[in-house]
C-alpha cells in the first residue's frame, strides 16, 4: 500500500490515533531524483520519532522553485518513491513553494531540515515555534544535491 495522502485524510488520520502519530517528524523536499543523501536525512529524522511524515512539493511548486527544466520526474512518481522508503511512514503533496500551510494543517512535534539550512532562514520556522514545536537540523553527511546531478548529466552529453 503507498502511504500517499491528501492533507485532509492525513489530518483525519492523526486525528483519529494520535497514540499511533506522535511524537510526529516532519521535513519536506522536492526529492526529485533520490540520492543516498535523500536516504540517510530520512533515515536521521525518522530517529528522532514514531512516525515520518514527508511534504513533497508539487510539480507546479518545483518549477517555481527550481525553474522550468524541473522537475524530471514527476510528483506522483516521486510520491511513490519516497513513500516506499522505510523511514517513510507518510507522504503528502503540496502545492505552495514553502510548507507552511502543511505545518500548520498536522502540527508536527518535530520539524526536520538538513544542517546546511539555518534556523532563522526557514520560512516555516516560526510557524513551527507558534505552537510548540521544535525545529532540528540534520548534519549532512554526503554533499550531493540533484541539481549538481543533473548538471553533471547534462555536462556529460553536452546538453
Amino acid at each position: 500500500m503507498c502511504n500517499v495522502f491528501s492533507i485532509e485524510v492525513l489530518q483525519d488520520l492523526i486525528r483519529q490515533s494520535p497514540e499511533s502519530w506522535h511524537p510526529l517528524v516532519f521535513t519536506n523536499g522536492c526529492f526529485d531524483i533520490l540520492h543516498v543523501g535523500h536516504v540517510r536525512y530520512l533515515t536521521a529524522a525518522k530517529q528522532l520519532g514514531k512516525t515520518l511524515v514527508v511534504g513533497l512539493n508539487s510539480d507546479r511548486s518545483v518549477r517555481q522553485i527550481k525553474g522550468d527544466r524541473r522537475p524530471i520526474v514527476p510528483e506522483a512518481q516521486r510520491a511513490e518513491v519516497i513513500a516506499a522508503l522505510k523511514p517513510v511512514d507518510a507522504v503528502v503533496i503540496f502545492s505552495e513553494t514553502t510548507a507552511i500551510a502543511t505545518i500548520a494543517a498536522i502540527a508536527p512535534d518535530i520539524y526536520v531540515k538538513g544542517g546546511d539550512y539555518a534556523p532563522e532562514a526557514l520560512p516555516e520556522a516560526p510557524t513551527v515555534l507558534s505552537y510548540g514545536g521544535r525545529i532540528e537540523l540534520i548534519q549532512v553527511e554526503i554533499p550531493t544535491s540533484t541539481s549538481a546531478i543533473v548538471q553533471r548529466i547534462r555536462n556529460s552529453y553536452n546538453v
